[in-house]
Parts: structure tokens; C-alpha cells; sequence
């Protein structure tokens, strides 16, 4: 087997896009203001100054930017606009953001502005007054003022984010073209672009006839189906944990419920049973529906449930053990040629008797940077191999990706002795940062009755053609004694379209065990079955997957050229991996 291939095989690598992107954003038509002229406005900056438009009337051109503090997309697009103002202002133009979201404080305004160095004015629009008068609906949304304060553009800033994609560069530099038209005097060629972003937060008014509340029907709701995600330290990217989160992020809250993208969730209903489904039951749907729709009221506090328990900073629960990266690792702000080499930590566990692993959890130390994790056990006496690590898998975290969670009577062994290797992958994001990823275990409370490995079926032995827009690619896994399916994780890349899982049995019976018709690359779900699924012995796990190297996959990075098994984003992997659980006696 080729060295390149034996690495890739146990390299889970997806693209680094912010998994909360997808939760948070989508694409409105484009706006209708351009030609309007906008009166002059004062607000105050991060230190309280007051600022006004026709501060900037000796400027060339404006630039106003809405901006909020937790949108995903917003956040990824800021090292743009820093790029385009330190471009465009040597030459006239002025760049001045504005917050008007009803939940972000002037001190989280600030502290935001300085964490992501925005160099230039950010303005608190307490009550949406100025993104009212320039029909702003989302962030980040920008508008060119030319020098008689007339909007001359008003969209996005490209289009390399959006909903459920990131392109590996933008198709058309919309802002940076509009001014370079603005400043050669030519009317703008295109005023007007869609915008994918998050809703400005607007504070909403409650209707006296309203019936649901948030006391009595919406706490409980996002208790169950979002605070396991939107809560501090968790991958949501803001919390739901009270009334006025919820109430603030109501907007945001009705389109990705609307549109059943939140909670996430892509398995087919027609196929199996799974413990963990995440979908959203229909009467909860309408529920939150019509409190948006009445309003958002707040509702009586005495019939607000108890607030849910979480242990701070784990999802599994309080862990038995943490394991530490032995030291901490330098990411560097810019990814050198080829990019960062995959790094590798070994860390004793000082375990002197077996111990039998019912849940495990990777923890990113710099969460921006880490693309994935996966834990590996080496047993004692045995050398790690980089280039084949023939060692069994503990758990590991990618976007989307959950812990290892096991039920009880299913346990993974680590011996006594033995060392983890935790494997790192490291994609720099402009800003260098120092990393200590560490692991949480909770072991079973007895030696269990089956235990559970970790199996990659996977074919690397495909040609994805180019503008290929169905390919299909196959794997097999056979067992040879009786066993059982705990879990299944489909892996693709940006090409990967849908994942099936079916079930061959010695007596000649087919079944779909799993079926995801919309692979989303952002989503790197696991899928527990309710029970576990007996496996007899002969029994063959066929996988299925299609890929599709078009046009019009918009994470396409080169619809032109044919995709190959490999290690990086841009090529390709088709891995059915599977939890299989076998009797110990």
C-alpha cells in the first residue's frame, strides 16, 4: 500500500468551516436601495465617542458595514474587510461598522472589535434606528456611499461563504469591484447582491392575544433540541439559555427552524431508529413557530422549568480522567506550502490496570485551528507508526463529529500500560495561537459484556471524473462472527452528495441500515442505532456513496480535474466507518 494512502487512511479531514455557519446563515434576495440617499447619522463608538456620517464628507467613498458578534459568517469575513480597508483607504475610502443587534452590549461590541483587530470606527445603532434607514437586514451587510451620501451598492462582500459552503476563494470580489467603479466615477455594474449572514437582532414586541410563552412552552424545547449546542463553551455560536437569548435570536431561531435546518440532522426517516436523533418533533416545530410569529412573550417565570444541568465544558459528563497534550503546540498565523504537518503527541496514561472506556471526548485546546482529532491506543511495548497507525481508535472530533458515547454493557479496552497518540491536524486561520488539546474519559463501572471497535470501510481506489455530478463508489465490510452495529459514521469531502449503509445477510435478506441523502461535509454526524444491530456472522455492510464534481457544487474547489483518494480537502475520501460491538465470551 502506498505511504500516501496508509496516512490518508486514518486522516479524517474535513474542511474547517465553522460548523455554526450552516445554523445561522442564509442568502436574501438582493436589496433595492441602491440610488436612495442616506441622511447623515450620529453614533457612538467603542469608547463612547460620538461619530457622525458627515464626519467622512472629505472621503471619496464610505463603506458601511453591519456587523454582529456571534454570526459565524460575520466572523469569517472580518479578516476580509480588514484586507479591503487597508487596500481602499490609502485611496479615499472610509470604512465604519455598525452593530445593530438588540443583544450585543457596547462591552461585548468592544471586546469583539479588539479580539478581531477591526481597524477601523465600530458604532453601537441602539433600537436598529440607522439599519432601518438603510433597509439593512443581516450581518454582514455592507452599502457604498458615494461622496453625495447616495447608495451606490448595498450586498455582500463576496461569495465565498454562505449557507452549508465555503468556496476556497470568492468567485467575485462584489465590494471590491463596487468601489473600484465608485472611485473611476462608471456606475456600479451590479448595485445589488444576495446577502448569506444572520438576521440583525431586532428587540420583538409581544401581541396581547398571544398564547405561547416562553415560560410555559419554548424553555423546554430549546432545553431538549438546542442548549446540548447553544451554550457557553459548546460549538453553537450563541447561547439560547434564557429568555433573552432566545428572544433576541427569535428572528434567526424561526428561519432555520422554518427551514428545518436546525436542529441539524440528515438521516433518512424511512431507515432506522437512532438514540441520538436530533430532528425536531413537528408539534415543537409549530410551537416555536407561532411564538416568533406572537411576538416572543416572556410568559409567566413561575412556570419556567428548572434550568438544565450541564457539566461546564464537557458533553459527556464529568469526566473520570483528563488527558492533556504533553505540551502545547505553536500554530503558526499563515499556512506554509503543502500546510501544517500533521502533528502527533504521545501521552502516558499511567493506567496500571485495564480500564474499560464507556465514553470519551476530544476537546480542542485553540478550537480555531484544530481541524480534527483522533486518539489513538498504542499498547505498551508497541511503536507508533505515523505512516500506519495499525492501532486501535479511542474517539476523535471533526465539525459535527459527537464523543464517544457507548451504552452500558459496550466498552472500548485500553490496556493497562498503554500510551494515547493523539493526532493533530492544524489549519492556520491569519492569527498565530498556541494549542493543548486534551481528552475526557468515563470508564464502565464493571467489565463489560461486548466490546466495541472503531472500523473504517473505505474504498481508496476511485477517479471521481471531472464535471461529474453522481459518481458512485463503493465499499464492503464482512463480518466473520456474530457481532453488532452501535454506530455508523459516513465520510466524505466537499464533493461528497449522500452515504447508504445497507446489510447483506447470509440468508440473502437486504436491509438499509442507514441512509443520508444530503451528505453535508459541515455535519460529520454520528448515528447511534436505539438498539444495537445483530450482525450474523457472514453478514456483509455494503456502503454507498456518490460524489459530485460539478459546477454546481458550489465546495467544488476544481469541477475541471479528477479527484483522487487523499488527505487534503480538496481531494477526496470514502470511509463507512463503523462502531462494531462483539461478545467477550
Amino acid at each position: 500500500m502506498p505511504r500516501a494512502l496508509r496516512i490518508a487512511l486514518f486522516t479524517v479531514c474535513v474542511a474547517a468551516t465553522s460548523l455554526a455557519l450552516w445554523c445561522a446563515t442564509r442568502a436574501d434576495a438582493p436589496g433595492d436601495n441602491p440610488g436612495k440617499t442616506v441622511a447623515d447619522f450620529t453614533l457612538k463608538d467603542t469608547a463612547g465617542r460620538r461619530v457622525a456620517l458627515s464626519d467622512f464628507k472629505d472621503r471619496k467613498a464610505v463603506v458601511v458595514a453591519f456587523l454582529g458578534t456571534q454570526c459565524p459568517v460575520n466572523n469569517l469575513f472580518l479578516p476580509r474587510l480588514a484586507e479591503l480597508h487597508k487596500e481602499f483607504s490609502p485611496r479615499g475610502v472610509q470604512f465604519v461598522a455598525v452593530n445593530a443587534n438588540h443583544q450585543d452590549s457596547p462591552r461585548h461590541i468592544a471586546e469583539h472589535a479588539r479580539k478581531h483587530g477591526i481597524p477601523f470606527p465600530v458604532l453601537r445603532d441602539e433600537g436598529a434606528t440607522v439599519a432601518d434607514r438603510f433597509g439593512a437586514r443581516r450581518t454582514p451587510e455592507v452599502f457604498v456611499l458615494d461622496p453625495s451620501r447616495k447608495i451606490r451598492y448595498q450586498g455582500r462582500i463576496d461569495d465565498q461563504f454562505g449557507i452549508g459552503y465555503q468556496r476556497p476563494g470568492p468567485t467575485r470580489r462584489d465590494l471590491a469591484i463596487a468601489l473600484e467603479e465608485v472611485l473611476a466615477g462608471k456606475r456600479v455594474s451590479q448595485p445589488a447582491t444576495p446577502v448569506a449572514g444572520c438576521l440583525i437582532g431586532r428587540a420583538p414586541k409581544a401581541r396581547e392575544d398571544a398564547t405561547v410563552t416562553y415560560s410555559k412552552h419554548v424553555a423546554r424545547i430549546l432545553q431538549r433540541s438546542c442548549q446540548e449546542c447553544h451554550r457557553p463553551g459548546q460549538i453553537g455560536p450563541m447561547s439560547l439559555l434564557t429568555y433573552e437569548d432566545a428572544s433576541a435570536w427569535s428572528e434567526t431561531i424561526r428561519e432555520v427552524v422554518a427551514e428545518r435546518r436546525m436542529p441539524p440532522w440528515h438521516a433518512d426517516p424511512r431507515h432506522g431508529k437512532f438514540s441520538n436523533d436530533r430532528s425536531l418533533p413537528e408539534a415543537d416545530r409549530k410551537t416555536l413557530l407561532a411564538w416568533v410569529d406572537q411576538g416572543c412573550p416572556r410568559g409567566d417565570p413561575q412556570d419556567l422549568p428548572p434550568p438544565r444541568q450541564f457539566v461546564r465544558g464537557w458533553t459527556i459528563g464529568k469526566p473520570d480522567v483528563i488527558l492533556e497534550m504533553p505540551r502545547a503546540y505553536d500554530v503558526p498565523a499563515r499556512t506554509p506550502r503543502g500546510g501544517v504537518p500533521y502533528q502527533y503527541f504521545e501521552v502516558e496514561t499511567n493506567f496500571t490496570e485495564d480500564r474499560w472506556v464507556e465514553r470519551a471526548e476530544s476537546r480542542a485546546g485553540a478550537t480555531e485551528v484544530v481541524h480534527h482529532i483522533i486518539v489513538f491506543i498504542l499498547p505498551p511495548g508497541q511503536k507508533f507508526n505515523k505512516t500506519n497507525p495499525n492501532v486501535p481508535t479511542l474517539s476523535g472530533t471533526a465539525p459535527g463529529d459527537m464523543p464517544l458515547i457507548l451504552r452500558p454493557g459496550m466498552a472500548k479496552l485500553v490496556p493497562k500500560g498503554s500510551k494515547l497518540v493523539f493526532q493533530m491536524h492544524y489549519t492556520p486561520n491569519g492569527k498565530a495561537q498556541k494549542d493543548r488539546s486534551r481528552v475526557g474519559l468515563i470508564f464502565a463501572k464493571e467489565p463489560p459484556a461486548r466490546q466495541v471497535f472503531t472500523v473504517p470501510v473505505f474504498n481508496f481506489f476511485f477517479r471521481i471524473p471531472p464535471g461529474a455530478d453522481n459518481h458512485e463508489v463503493k465499499s464492503n465490510y464482512i463480518f466473520q462472527r456474530d457481532g453488532y452495529v452501535v454506530g455508523f459514521m459516513p465520510h466524505m469531502h466537499v464533493r461528497g452528495k449522500d452515504f447508504l449503509y445497507r446489510a447483506r445477510y447470509p440468508d440473502g435478506r437486504t436491509e438499509v441500515l442507514l441512509s443520508v441523502p444530503r451528505f453535508d461535509f459541515n455535519w460529520q454526524s454520528v448515528y447511534r442505532p436505539a438498539e444495537p444491530l445483530r450482525m450474523p456472522k457472514g453478514t456483509r455492510i455494503e456502503c454507498v456513496a456518490h460524489f459530485d464534481n460539478s459546477e454546481s457544487n458550489p465546495n467544488n474547489p476544481d469541477p475541471k480535474r479528477a479527484v483522487f483518494w487523499g488527505d487534503q480537502t480538496w481531494e477526496e475520501m470514502m470511509i463507512g466507518w463503523l462502531d462494531v460491538a462483539f461478545d467477550r465470551k
